[in-house]
């Protein structure tokens, strides 16, 4: 609005002492101060109305309004309820420095003046908004918008006061204020929107995170609308709820009027086109892709894979001459059935996969991306293929350090680096768990570096069966990599279950139960002499204890088990059982 529009409202009853010519600047906002500096805490354009009460002597006059002109308002309105008539050397400063002056009479309220000027403000930005919202969208019918996201968002920012980013199912920012949100904060709002879209719970979700109130949009795309309820079709709740993006804005919407949620929606509908537009630009990567995953499987010749390779290697390596290093990654998503039990599955632990195919290739193309990257053009080098409910990711990656100059022919060895599995999921883990939900799984295996087209059939193998030993763990996302394929991780998980059950009970349950009867932390004494390979002196350093009080605690433990702690064989034992517990 302008500072002209209050002189025209009799019922705030303003009177002008200076700044006529001034009347056209544009009000966004409004404080009530009386600070003798109150800079700090304007930000530009606000009509200020004060009592007075920082006025002591005339000399305060001229500093005071020189802050405010600094701080860029629009202009001051002063209460005569304090000093009666305004002083003269406030309204001299006032026309020294160009700053409107109004007169507030004492019948007048600041609370009418603010009330009123917040309501005409609001109305005002929020048409505006609208009209830019709906002009981009017309835009993209024919065109990009010019900017995608970040510009709308600015627009929240300025025109509404808004602060709102754009965030990915795992917490990545891809759009947003300049003000970073940090990284834990990002991940508890994916993961209360995730647990909220799988509850079934009607957005805009409004949740309170670190002491600050959000309110939650869901980004669905433009093909989909609104999610099936849980009670209509879990496979449409289980695929949007961890495969669209969030905006957050630091509101609650809660006390919103009908428009401005509308606006909102708007703005969630032209961030969903902008998606739709930049996943389009992803088909070339995924078809390269899934074209070499398909040769791979079918045994093609190395020369023909080689050929292909080397025709995605400028698509998802723009500018590099070298032929790069390749990793494979393997992920699925399995659910429960409809009726709450296991779906068919095989010996890997797996179950039904309703619409897995895609679900795991949206995640893992998210999950690829490094967390801290911010943006849309981020997964730009990733290409994911699916098949047979799984996704398969052919990354590039570096060459490793031991590698000579020349390269040759070899594969490279596990310990030479590349991505790690235990690296994955470290940032997603939590959000990723309540878009699960309870009948969920995320399992992912890593293959080694490989640098031939010979070693791409062995590192596919590798990431599926590391896959299976993921999928034999607990927990809703797990993940396994390469350097576990040639340890005793390997062999756990496919243990049965009674026989496990039967091999830990007569080593550890004697322990257990002493402990229980007595506290004598026998179970933690036996994990740390393990941890230290048997060494007294580590050992009792680690628990503060005195090396006799260890060997009294080992004594014990070989007396209740009739096992002896100096014999490999029977440390190996009592090792394989807590590792299985």
């Amino acid at each position: 609005m302008r500072l002209r529009a209050l002189l025209e409202t009799d019922a705030l009853g303003l009177r002008l002492l200076g700044g006529r010519d001034e009347l056209d600047r544009t009000v966004r906002g409004v404080m009530t101060t009386d600070l003798r500096d109150p800079s700090r805490y304007l930000s530009g354009g606000e009509l200020v109305l004060t009592g007075l009460a920082w006025r002591r002597t005339p000399g305060d006059s001229e500093p005071f309004v020189r802050l405010l002109v600094g701080a860029g308002v629009a202009g001051l309105a002063a209460g005569e309820a304090e000093l009666g008539a305004i002083p003269d050397d406030l309204v001299a400063a006032c026309r020294a420095h160009r700053l409107p002056l109004f007169v507030v009479n004492e019948s007048v309220a600041f609370a009418a003046i603010t009330e009123y000027v917040v309501r005409q403000v609001s109305g005002e930005r929020a048409g505006d908004l609208a009209a830019v919202v709906d002009r981009h969208r017309r835009l993209m019918t024919s065109g990009p918008a010019g900017g995608g996201p970040e510009v709308v968002l600015d627009l929240l920012g300025t025109d509404l006061d808004l602060r709102a980013w754009v965030l990915s199912p795992t917490g990545r920012r891809i759009a947003g204020a300049s003000r970073p949100l940090p990284a834990t904060k990002r991940a508890a709002l994916a993961t209360e929107h995730l647990a909220a879209t799988r509850a079934g719970r009607r957005a805009p979700h409004r949740v309170a995170v670190g002491g600050t109130t959000y309110s939650l949009f869901p980004v669905r795309r433009p093909d989909r609308g609104a999610a099936t309820a849980p009670g209509g079709g879990d496979a449409d709740v289980r695929e949007s709820a961890l495969s669209d993006w969030l905006l957050a804005v630091e509101a609650d919407a809660g006390e919103w009027a009908a428009p401005r949620l509308d606006l909102l929606q708007g703005v969630t509908q032209l961030i969903a086109v902008e998606r739709e537009r930049r996943d389009a630009a992803r088909t070339v990567r995924r078809r390269l892709a899934q074209e070499i995953v398909e040769l791979v499987q079918a045994g093609a010749p190395p020369a023909e894979i080689a050929a292909r390779l080397r025709v995605a290697a400028p698509v998802l390596l723009p500018g590099q001459g070298a032929a790069p290093h390749w990793q494979i990654v393997v992920a699925r998503v399995d659910w429960r059935d409809g009726n709450g039990g296991e779906g068919a599955g095989g010996a890997d632990g797996s179950r039904g996969a309703v619409g897995s195919g895609e679900v795991a290739r949206s995640l893992l193309e998210e999950i690829l991306v490094d967390p801290g990257a911010a943006g849309m053009e981020c997964g730009d080098r990733i290409a994911v293929a699916h098949t047979d409910g799984e996704a398969i990711a052919l990354l590039p990656t570096a060459a490793p350090a031991s590698e000579g100059e020349n390269g040759g022919d070899g594969d490279a060895k596990p310990e030479d680096g590349g991505l790690r599995a235990d690296a994955l999921l470290a940032a997603v883990q939590e959000p990723l768990a309540a878009g699960l939900a309870d009948d969920g799984r995320l399992t992912l295996g890593v293959s080694a570096a490989v640098h031939s087209a010979d070693g791409l059939r062995g590192a596919l193998e590798e990431a599926r069966h590391a896959r299976r030993v993921a999928a034999a763990r607990p927990g809703r996302v797990c993940a396994a990599g390469h350097h576990e394929l040639a340890s005793h991780v390997l062999l756990l998980p496919f243990v049965p279950d009674d026989v496990r059950r039967a091999f830990t009970a007569r080593l550890l349950d004697p322990l257990r139960d002493y402990d229980r009867r007595h506290r004598a932390e026998l179970v933690p004494t036996l994990e740390a002499f393990l941890d230290c390979d048997g060494s007294w002196t580590r050992c009792a350093a680690r628990l503060h204890l005195h090396v006799n009080t260890l060997r009294y605690r080992v004594g014990r433990i070989e007396q209740l088990t009739g096992r002896d702690l100096s014999r490999l064989e029977d440390k190996l034992d009592f090792f394989l059982a807590l590792r299985m517990s």
